[in-house]
């Protein structure tokens, strides 16, 4: 009954007043909302920030992978690097023989240009090529016995090629020259004498005098290069191998490219350029060339000829 009267009471007469609190004036629920919330332990220790993984604003640091993991990768793609710098770009050779001292000695590892032949560039006189046997050049020479991680560095570029069946000589005749060895030298291109001291091995000449291809004279097929070696009488080179079905010539299509620098040893670094001896004007003259070099002066001699018997025409026709 008495909770009912005051019940009555509270809603009839006036505004009724709030029955006093304790000191603590937030509201109970509200303020177990907030001791939990607040509670930086609990009864179990943890934070609820703690569980979702801190505060949500912060950037979250992603794991560094493992270098150990991260290494095949790095290591294939060198490897494809590699391959393709020995494909398009540049490729390693070494130099097994002595046929062209004192430019290359034996065991030289030197680095072939393989880009520009790309872009449609021939070889040109006095360059120093590789190419690929013509046929048989090699033949009875031995034959290295490489292991397979061999093989494999090979393949990529990472060694010279052991393999492959190629040589190296220098250039001097291109298509259209016409070049000639008579008695011990000079040779000759196009009826121009070459000054090859500065790269003939010492103490050999430019020619050779035997009944084996070392004399000759030749006109250079389109197509193909002529070349020889800067030991002269220790190089099978093109002068040789006149009998094989390309008479001796090398086919453009066959060289791999212009060795530019020595590269190993060390002590042996060094750049392959042109000997100067080629900068001459070696051209040949083509014959449509010759033939429009004899018309010009008869063309106009005769020009001269008609303008004078005209003139004398005009002259009597005025003086009648």
């Amino acid at each position: 009954m008495g909770d009912l009267a005051v019940g009555a009471r509270s809603g009839h007469e006036g505004p009724e007043e709030r029955p006093e609190r304790p000191d603590d004036t937030v509201p109970p629920a509200v303020e177990d909302v907030a001791v939990s919330g607040g509670d930086s332990g609990g009864d179990d220790g943890t934070d609820e920030r703690d569980e979702r993984g801190g505060d949500d604003d912060a950037p979250r640091q992603k794991k560094q992978r493992s270098f150990w993991k991260e290494l095949p990768l790095l290591i294939g793609i060198a490897l494809i690097l590699a391959l393709l710098i020995k494909t398009f770009l540049v490729q390693a050779f070494s130099i097994p023989s002595d046929s062209m001292q004192n430019t290359l000695q034996q065991g030289d590892r030197v680095l072939v240009d393989k880009l520009t032949p790309w872009f449609g560039s021939e070889p040109e006189r006095g360059e120093v090529v590789v190419f690929h046997d013509p046929d048989k050049w090699l033949a009875g020479e031995p034959t290295p016995n490489p292991n397979a991680l061999q093989k494999g560095l090979s393949w990529i570029g990472l060694m010279p090629s052991a393999e492959e069946k190629d040589l190296i000589k220098r250039v001097v005749a291109v298509a259209g020259d016409t070049i000639e060895c008579k008695g011990t030298g000079p040779l000759k291109v196009n009826g121009k004498a070459l000054n090859e001291t500065s790269y003939v091995y010492e103490g050999n000449t430019p020619c050779t005098v035997d009944d084996l291809g070392g004399q000759f004279k030749l006109k250079v097929p389109e197509g193909k290069i002529w070349v020889m070696g800067d030991h002269r009488q220790n190089s099978l080179d093109s002068r040789y191998h006149q009998q094989d079905k390309y008479k001796g010539f090398v086919p453009v299509d066959n060289v791999v490219g212009r060795a530019i620098v020595v590269a190993w040893p060390p002590t042996r670094w060094s750049t392959l350029p042109v000997p100067d001896t080629f900068d001459q004007n070696l051209g040949a003259a083509a014959p449509g060339a010759l033939g429009l070099a004899g018309a010009v002066p008869l063309v106009l001699w005769r020009r001269r000829r008609l303008t004078i018997g005209n003139t004398r025409v005009s002259g009597s026709g005025t003086a009648g």
